[in-house]
This record gives C-alpha cells, structure tokens and sequence, in this order.
C-alpha cells in the first residue's frame, strides 16, 4: 500500500478512458498471443503499450488496462490484457425503475460480471447476488451506494478486487505515469514480531520521497498513523491514511529496529525515477570483471527506457556483466515488466496468462527489442519483490538467463484491470492469474531464488560496489557470483 499513489504506496495509472463498445465473446479455445500472431495478440499488445484504462458502462466494459494492486501498497501497479468475457444472459430491471444510484452499482457489478477471472465468483450466483443487492442494500446516496459495492466484492474474498474511489483513482492513473503525491512509503504486513503482527512494514522508501528525507528506511515498521494503531490496520485503510493534499502533514509512530520515534511528514509531489545504477570494479580485476549494478524500485512508464539507458552508459564504462536488483521492488506497470524481459531476453516464453479455464495468452521475447541478451547477468530478490517483479525474475530464472539469489518473493500471481466508473472512481478487478515459463503458479508461494544471499548482503548501489571491494565483510564470493551451480 502506498503512501504515494495516491495509491501505490504509489501505484498510479493513466491514461485516455476509451469508450465502450459492445464486448466481444469469448473464443472457445485459448489465444496466445505473441508478437507474431495475428489481430487479437497485436490488439493486446497495443492495449498494453497503451495501457488504456476502460470505463465499465451500464451497456458495457473491456478491460484493458490492469493494476497490480498487492497486499502490501506499493507504487506500481500490474497492467494487464485484455479480455473478452461473455455475454450476460439476464437483464437487470429496466431502467425506468432503477436509480441514479442503482445504475452506478449495476456498472460495477457488470464490470466484475464481464472481467473477473473466476467465474464462479467465489461459489456463488451473482445474478442474484445483483438481484439480492437491489432489492435489500440501501443506495439513497453515493457512499451507500459505494458501501454497496464494496460489500458486494468483499463476497468475492479477493484482496486485489476492490473500489477506488474518484481521488484514489485520480492519484491511480497519475502515479503509473511516474509523478507521486504523497510520502512515497510501500507498506506491507511484515513479519511477526514476539509471535504476533505488530504494524505495517515499510518495504521501501522512494529516492527523494518525504519518508527517504525523513530517514524512514525498508524493515523499518509504521505502529501508528496520526494516533491511530496500524497493528490490525489493512494496508489499504493505511494507504488511504497516508494519502492526502499535497502540503498536508501526517505523524507516523516508526519502528527502526529496537527504537520508537514520532516522526511528522509533509505530504509533497515528486519525479520517482525507477532506476538507480553504478559501475562497480573488484580491484585488481580485468575490464572482464567489471559488474554494472542496475537497482529498478518500480514499474512505471519510464521503467524500460530508464532500464535500457543503464545498460547504455554502464556499457560505456566497459562493463560485462550486470546485476538487477529487484529487492523491494512491488510492481507496477505489466507490460513495463514484459518490456524489461525482452531487453535482457533474445527468445523464450516470459509469462503465461491463465483464467479459470486455463492458458488463454502467452507473451514471448522475439529478439526485436533486446539489448543485452548474452553478459552473464545476477538478479536480486527478497519478500518485497512481488507482481511485475516476479514476472521479471521468474522469467530470467526459468530461461536460464540469469542467476537469481535472495530469498523467495511475495507470491503476488494475479493481475487487475482498472476500469472507470461513469461518477469518477474505479474498479480494479482481477482479470488473469500467471505462470512462469516453467508453469509455476507463484500466487501465495512466491519466486524461489537460485541461491540465498547472506544476511549482511548491502542493499543500495554504494553497497553493493563495497561488498565486491571488499567480499569477505559480507560474505560473498564475488569470483562465483555469476556461476550458476
């Protein structure tokens, strides 16, 4: 949950609202899609290069543009494709009899009817949970109407499912594009502390956000938010909390390892850059054991051109072989992460899109787009790499492209479209789960690195160069860094 985000802890989405046509229904058998296929698999990949955010209309939704919304906030989100669901087969009472409100309900209603990856909608009838809602659920204004909503997806009992309401939704479509307000926090459930949950833990702090200036490091754990206990408090709840006008002040009760402080936040707009690099040099070494460390915090909009100017000016400096490092890193942008893999992919499956009745697209490296397919190559992951994240590592490891070391990651294995309502706010709804090329279902498990990294393994640029100076103060064996077994 972001703080930035205005919602990702940032995550952000924009983009142009297309709008509704008629949906089309659904084939009767799987499309992969790859650069190569036809119509559908080139109309998918445009709507990911676009990511288009769709408005879900009483007559009608597509979904085009998906949101990796974790447990934890973050500032990214996982954009996803685009899906066809079939037609509904009953009609809603006609509209004479409905609503202003009624109306707004029936569009997120249909929306998850059209979209939602399950279609037995958790065990249940959802034409009459409409039906039920309409007649029972008091809608006489616009929060009764989104109570409405949000207990109707709350029977779906799926954390990714959810109503943004207009300003999150703004912030939403705002942050993808890279500009944040908020304090540029991503917040997860952390590990018990003493047997039992204590907060939220901080798995990042965006460069140059309030929190970063203020000293608020990953690990540490956020125990209240203006007085407000955040040990049972969903991240989304804290999310909404950390969120507010720009210039707005927010007290946040931090936990840094055995030391409580208040700390007092002004709420800013800023550029989130998604990568950070550094050319690192073990002494002594040849130009062949020079290692480019490429650090990317996010998915947004600027992630794969910022990915590929790294590798540019790293090359520069004679580097051969590269480190990404993931750790942390909660998602974003979905085709942002399918970009990525081709830069550091010539061939082979990146990920496998699947629904309820199984595969029904698989995005491919082609070749056209890599730019550095053959230096040996290290990723980094930890607990807080999840969604486009996982995507990434996952295909690197599965295609033998890189060696990955951490630990295993979230297990975030489902992607949300973000469709918009016609008052202003947004529905994200889980539209696909994924498997990595070795056809593994990460969703709850996570990615399971190559190797473990040490306990005293740095995690910034500085770092990391220090530790190749000087491998025995963090134990690594930088002279097998880049051997797989």
């Amino acid at each position: 949950a972001s703080s930035s985000h205005h919602h990702r802890t940032g995550a952000p989405m924009l983009l142009p609202v297309r709008r509704p046509h008629a949906a089309p229904s659904r084939p009767a058998s799987p499309r992969h899609v790859s650069s190569s296929l036809g119509p559908r698999s080139r109309q998918v990949d445009r709507v990911l290069r676009g990511s288009t955010v769709a408005r879900a209309s009483p007559a009608a939704t597509d979904a085009s543009a998906s949101a990796g919304l974790g447990r934890r906030a973050v500032v990214g989100m996982a954009l996803a494709v685009s899906l066809s669901a079939p037609a509904y087969c009953r009609a809603p009472p006609p509209s004479s009899a409905l609503t202003e409100e009624n109306l707004l309900f029936l569009e997120a209603w249909r929306a998850v009817d059209r979209a939602y990856y399950d279609k037995s909608f958790n065990g249940q009838s959802w034409f009459r949970y409409r039906e039920r809602a309409l007649r029972d659920d008091p809608m006489n204004t616009r929060q009764e109407t989104y109570a409405a909503i949000k207990k109707m997806l709350a029977t779906l009992d799926d954390p990714f499912t959810r109503l943004l309401e207009p300003e999150k939704f703004k912030s939403l479509r705002s942050g993808t594009q890279g500009a944040l307000t908020g304090v540029g926090l991503s917040i997860g459930y952390p590990l018990a502390l003493n047997g039992s949950p204590a907060g939220l833990s901080v798995m990042s702090a965006a460069p140059g956000g309030p929190a970063e200036k203020a000293g608020i490091m990953s690990g540490d754990v956020i125990l209240a938010i203006d007085d407000t206990s955040a040990q049972d408090m969903d991240i989304y709840d804290a999310a909404d909390r950390l969120q507010g006008p720009e210039g707005s002040s927010i007290d946040l009760t931090i936990l840094s390892g055995a030391d409580t402080r208040h700390v007092v936040l002004k709420r800013e707009r800023y550029t989130l850059n998604p990568v950070r690099s550094r050319m690192c040099e073990i002494p002594g070494s040849e130009d062949s054991s020079k290692i480019g460390y490429i650090k990317l915090t996010t998915f947004n909009q600027n992630a794969a051109g910022s990915v590929k100017e790294a590798i540019k000016k790293l090359r520069e400096n004679n580097v051969k072989a590269f480190v990404l490092d993931l750790r942390n890193n909660s998602g974003g942008l979905f085709p942002e992460g399918i970009e990525i893999a081709k830069i550091w992919m010539d061939k082979g499956v990146i990920v496998y899109i699947c629904d309820s009745r199984g595969v029904r697209d698989i995005y491919e490296a082609d070749g056209a787009s890599t730019v550095a397919a053959s230096e040996p190559l290290v990723v980094l992951v930890n607990k807080g790499t999840a969604s486009a994240s996982e995507i990434l590592a996952g295909a690197l490891k599965d295609n033998k492209r890189a060696v990955v070391y951490g630990e295993p990651t979230y297990g975030k294995g489902k992607i949300q479209s973000v469709f918009a309502l016609s008052d202003g706010s947004g529905l994200a709804v889980t539209v696909a789960r994924y498997e990595t090329p070795a056809r593994t279902d990460i969703d709850k498990v996570g990615v399971t690195p190559d190797r473990p990294l040490p306990a005293s393994f740095p995690t910034d640029e500085d770092g990391f160069c220090s530790c190749l100076r000087d491998p025995a103060s963090c134990n690594l064996n930088a002279a097998r860094l880049f051997v797989r077994s």
